[in-house]
């Protein structure tokens, strides 16, 4: 499937392809112990995040996906990350994913900018179904996925191995509306 590169605005936030000055930014996430907690990748040093940055725009150059840098209006400060990955375009599906740095959390940004990820997903790529994998034990994110509409579809139990024990995950999907 052929990507395009499209930045997107909604009415706080701009969307915006990573860049290399974002580097620190993602390595403050993605090792910040708040938001690892449940996210399935983590990085100790700002050398080793550099495989994160190479995931974003492998994503887009294999079209298995897309990540957008989520940022103010003016592009001054970064406030995390969302996209599609695991694109199947035969099956007209990708997973939703998401991070924040916990300072900002609970401000309404999941709300605003995962729509936005959605229709272009729907829209843009003609996706028939756009799913969401959470940690079972994730109750703020199975929350903001379920307020945008995605349903909950069932629980696999005990399915990955992380911090030396066995964690379930919750499925989420949202099917477009054509």
């Amino acid at each position: 499937m052929n990507i395009s590169f499209p930045e997107r605005r909604t009415g706080r936030f701009f969307l915006r392809r990573f860049r290399e000055d974002d580097l620190a930014n993602v390595y403050k996430g993605l090792s910040h112990p708040d938001v690892i907690r449940y996210y399935g990748v983590s990085y100790s040093t700002l050398e080793s995040t550099k495989a994160q940055m190479k995931f974003f725009s492998d994503l887009e150059e294999s079209g298995t996906g897309i990540w957008w840098a989520i940022c103010s209006q003016d592009d001054k400060v970064f406030y995390g990350a969302g996209g599609l990955n695991s694109l199947k375009a035969e099956h007209r599906k990708a997973e939703i994913g998401y991070w924040l740095l916990p300072e900002f959390w609970g401000k309404g940004i999941v709300k605003e900018v995962l729509p936005a990820i959605c229709d272009y997903g729907f829209n843009d790529l003609r996706l028939h179904r756009i799913e969401a994998v959470v940690e079972t034990e994730n109750e703020r994110s199975k929350k903001a996925i379920q307020s945008i509409g995605f349903h909950y579809e069932g629980t696999m139990k005990e399915c990955e191995f992380k911090s030396g024990k066995f964690i379930s995950l919750d499925l989420f999907a949202k099917l477009s509306k054509v």
